[in-house]
């Protein structure tokens, strides 16, 4: 089936809902309508809906006029087995002693690699990407200088990987991982039972800290930020106010001409660059907090 997408731009939480709210009335009517913040720090938000059939094209553009709105991009999608394509795409992962699959890859397991299965059906934070690489390399890092967690955060955790890293290196550590998706937060727990480490990590739905949980658990010998520069500065002070004393940040999310800018922002609250890394076009660093 052909599926059209209309998307546009615009300032402002209430008028995004509100145009997202007038869209569900178009003829033909979307399949599905959404909102999304940017997390750029510009403030836009992302209005977009699906479609089975052409949308009525004037429709969106008085729509965008009365909500002063950017013009709507209207696209046409092929016919796509995304499950299939995914899986044909994305081979394993190897990251120091980590190893990153889907079931489909179920017998190319190494020795003495740490496996954490990954589903293609969920993508989102697969280790393919340059940022959720970064942070696995970095935590072998760390394990190959000798650290030890017993209290550990995923903020923005996607698909958990990172957390679930942690807890197959520290079976006894206290493991949160958070993200401000309820639908991350449900993909999190499936890959806990996935790789049979259902309760190891406590999946939460939060933003930022923003959990009582999260400040129950703290100070947290490692805190695990992959998520983007904007955000990453504004969180800065909470991130560094959970962190133990002589803890760990690993950060990424972070284009490399950006990295300079998150550096300062955490320089100035206190903790110090230990190491950083580039994968492609993205930075991960590993930040410690002095003892």
């Amino acid at each position: 089936m052909t599926t059209f997408t209309a998307l546009t731009t615009l300032p402002g939480k209430a008028k995004a809902e509100a145009l997202g709210a007038a869209m569900d009335r178009l003829t033909p009517e979307p399949t599905g309508v959404g909102v999304f913040e940017l997390e750029d720090g510009s403030g836009l938000y992302e209005v977009g809906a699906y479609f089975t059939e052409a949308p009525d094209e004037a429709g969106l553009a008085l729509l965008a006029t009365l909500h002063e709105a950017k013009p709507f991009v209207v696209s046409e999608l092929p016919e796509t087995d995304w499950v299939a394509h995914v899986r044909r795409e994305l081979a394993p992962v190897e990251a120091g002693r980590f190893f990153v699959y889907g079931s489909h890859d179920a017998d190319k397991l190494p020795e003495g690699k740490i496996p954490l299965l990954i589903e293609a059906s969920m993508a989102f934070g697969t280790g393919h990407h340059g940022t959720t690489l970064g942070c696995l390399k970095a935590l072998d890092h760390l394990l190959t200088e000798g650290f030890s967690a017993r209290s550990v955060a995923d903020i923005g955790c996607g698909t958990a990987v990172l957390a679930m890293a942690a807890a197959r290196v520290w079976s006894e550590a206290k493991i949160l991982a958070s993200d401000i998706d309820e639908v991350a937060v449900d993909v999190a727990e499936a890959n806990m039972e996935a790789n049979g480490m259902k309760g190891a990590v406590v999946c939460l739905e939060a933003a930022g800290f923003d959990a009582p949980a999260l400040a129950q658990a703290a100070p947290y010998d490692l805190i695990f930020a992959n998520i983007l520069k904007g955000p990453l500065i504004a969180l800065s002070p909470d991130v560094v106010a959970h962190m133990a004393p002589g803890g760990f940040a690993i950060l990424s999310g972070i284009l490399n001409e950006q990295a300079e800018d998150v550096i300062a922002v955490y320089a100035q609250n206190g903790v110090n660059l230990m190491k950083r890394d580039e994968i492609g076009e993205w930075t991960t660093l590993i930040l410690q907090k002095p003892i």
